[in-house]
């Protein structure tokens, strides 16, 4: 093929995606006609659901709906938000067209094979021991023989019995069907430890107060439970805006643009940020939205880290390790795919 064809060619496939761009927004179409966007969070109730154990991180999710809803609808978007006590009462809800967005939830085997799809991983939950550091608790070693109680009934009963064979730990479970039960237990040293998702064991410190400063997240891992936003798959155009949206916070961080500097940073001659602040021209077009979208969204938000420092770390109540959640740069898992 010479050069002449091969151009040819460039140029016809890039306006049949454009093509096939413009006429596949019928979620896009929907929202933009009722001028609002209704994003689901689940708020996840541990006595009411025994198949996940995320705790209450409504800020965050509200933070996701708000960026997708900005994305679209421009600075004063409007978004509803459904709460739901039980995440795979809030997959239904999705599937059934009660909502367009779900901020977050579990992509994992089952849930991926059921009509829904989802964004990278915008939050790296994992399950995770929470000690009475007054018993002499370090590590997970330090807890053989000692009792380590949980919410009965629950995937996390499994992965912990799991986790123990593994490391060769002998360990006396104890079961509770009533969370503050088993909060009530580890302050008064009847358990040396409760397990649970960072996610939870974070909202259940807020209860702690005053005796908190005994009480420690032990950073071993004892399974991980990831979470992202989720959409149904009968839309490509849309679930590419919800996949890019998540790209672009952690763009934005990777690059230093951040909710106070992004008309300053539209001025650089970075290629990548120019890009992303729609400076340089022609890129939304992919996804069906103008070129300014990325830029509305940081200005609403920030970034992915300061979303994640204002709602779930060290400026939020929870208070939680960025751990995994971090930037690659920095040893974590968050790497956002190249613009080009």
């Amino acid at each position: 093929m010479n050069r002449v064809a091969a151009h040819t060619l460039s140029i016809a496939w890039l306006i049949a995606a454009i093509a096939a761009t413009a006429h596949a927004g019928a979620t896009l179409d929907r929202i933009k006609s009722s001028g609002s966007l209704a994003c689901g969070v689940n708020i996840e109730e541990p006595e009411y659901s025994t198949q996940d154990a995320h705790g209450n991180h409504i800020v965050f999710d509200t933070d996701i709906c708000k960026a997708v809803a900005v994305a679209v609808l421009g600075p004063n978007a409007k978004f509803t938000i459904q709460p739901f006590r039980d995440e795979q009462v809030a997959l239904k809800a999705l599937k059934a067209g009660e909502i367009v967005l779900l901020a977050t939830a579990t992509p994992n085997f089952i849930n991926s094979n059921s009509g829904v799809g989802f964004a990278r991983p915008i939050f790296y939950d994992y399950q995770a021991f929470f000690v009475n550091t007054t018993m002499g608790i370090a590590s997970p070693k330090d807890l053989a023989g000692k009792k380590i109680c949980f919410l009965g009934g629950t995937e996390i009963e499994t992965q912990l019995t799991s986790y123990m064979q593994r490391e060769k730990i002998k360990f006396l479970p104890f079961s509770f069907q009533e969370e503050g039960e088993m909060e009530a237990a580890l302050v008064t040293r009847n358990c040396a430890a409760i397990t649970a998702d960072v996610s939870q064991l974070g909202y259940e410190r807020l209860g702690f107060k005053s005796v908190a400063k005994n009480f420690e997240i032990l950073p071993d891992v004892i399974a991980k439970d990831p979470l992202a936003p989720a959409y149904t798959l009968d839309d490509p155009q849309w679930a590419e805006i919800v996949n890019w949206t998540v790209e672009a916070l952690i763009q934005a961080e990777e690059s230093g643009v951040t909710q106070a500097n992004v008309a300053e940073m539209k001025k650089s001659d970075d290629m990548v940020i120019r890009r992303l602040l729609g400076v340089h021209r022609g890129w939304g077009q992919f996804i069906g939205l103008d070129d300014g979208w990325a830029a509305r969204v940081i200005e609403a938000v920030g970034n992915y880290g300061e979303m994640f420092e204002r709602d779930l770390g060290s400026g939020s109540a929870m208070k939680l390790p960025r751990g995994a959640n971090r930037l690659w740069i920095e040893g974590g898992l968050m790497y956002a795919l190249p613009i080009r």
